[in-house]
């Protein structure tokens, strides 16, 4: 927050994390430790405590809103004489490379999915709308990819509206890490959830408010609820260079990899590609895109060094 801020004025309430752990209550631990285990990403190491201490209480809490809002949604079905379909609940998660939106969407989608009221919930990554590198490197864009600019934004409107229009079997593009691009062909397919979480780097962007009244959607209009994963940029930095040198010895040395040509660098030049690449790329996408839209998510998660969650911040209703 801007120090200048006066903290009396902020729109959220601020909560350390022995503070937000007590708003667990007595909702039940559903998850294993094999399961916490594969959910989580390369360079992460999510404990079972900072499962019961952040995500089980934000666990609750959605639980309420969901509910709230499908009963929300009742109430406007029979206003509308029973003509409107069902309508998922849409979560945004956005943040950083390398902060760990992947880890924490695939948490949230496994508890989420055991209550009883709303256990169906997918997950879809935004990297799926992508231009592809084809249509990337004809544009000039390739050391832009991951920046506003570089996805088919429309495309991602169209799918959020569909799903949001309670329409079935509304399909994504597929992005693959290993190829680096979108797969063509590949889809996933998202068919009337209770729950859809979308997980990006710009999900929360907006643009200039148009003159003269204007209708501009923005893929945060669609959101429910919105989650921004926060850490300090040099934390991060740090988190990426360590991911980097993993990816070294595992996806790297598949030959079909895109950076299969980094498979081979000693320690030094792994280092210094990977710094670079975060000091060129992902800090000016991160400083000029992505960190600017975190007061405007319902929820902020600040970690720490260690990956842990520290503080939580609420919006206030």
């Amino acid at each position: 927050m801007d120090k200048k801020t006066p903290i009396q004025f902020s729109p959220y309430r601020f909560f350390t994390k022995a503070q937000w752990a007590k708003l667990r209550a007595d909702t039940p631990l559903t998850l294993s430790n094999e399961e916490l285990e594969k959910l989580q990403g390369l360079n992460e190491n999510v404990e079972m405590d900072e499962v019961r201490q952040i995500y089980l209480p934000l666990s609750r809490l959605l639980n309420f809103y969901v509910a709230s809002c499908q009963s929300l949604h009742r109430a406007t079905h029979n206003f509308l004489g029973g003509r409107d379909k069902k309508c998922p609940y849409i979560i945004g998660l956005a943040g950083s490379v390398a902060v760990g939106k992947s880890t924490t969407g695939r948490i949230l989608q496994a508890l989420l999915a055991r209550w009883p009221n709303h256990p169906k919930v997918d997950l879809v990554p935004t990297d799926g709308f992508l231009y592809s590198n084809k249509w990337l490197e004809a544009e000039g864009l390739m050391e832009r990819k991951g920046f506003p600019e570089s996805y088919n934004v429309a495309g991602v409107l169209k799918f959020l509206s569909d799903v949001k229009a309670g329409r079935s079997s509304v399909e994504a593009p597929v992005y693959s890490h290993i190829a680096y691009d979108v797969l063509e062909g590949e889809r996933i397919t998202v068919d009337q959830p209770d729950i859809l979480i979308v997980e990006g780097l710009n999900v929360l962007q907006t643009g200039r408010a148009p003159k003269g009244g204007k209708l501009i959607p923005y893929v945060s209009d669609y959101f429910d609820f919105s989650i921004y994963l926060d850490a300090d940029a040099d934390v991060i930095e740090r988190w990426y260079v360590e991911r980097f040198f993993q990816l070294r010895e595992t996806a790297f040395q598949n030959p079909k990899s895109y950076f299969h040509r980094y498979a081979t660098l000693n320690d030094e030049e792994t280092r210094k590609t990977a710094t670079q690449i975060w000091r060129t790329i992902n800090l000016p996408n991160l400083e000029e895109n992505i960190l600017p839209t975190r007061h405007r998510a319902d929820l902020i998660l600040r970690k720490g060094e260690t990956h842990d969650i520290t503080e939580v911040e609420l919006r206030k209703l």
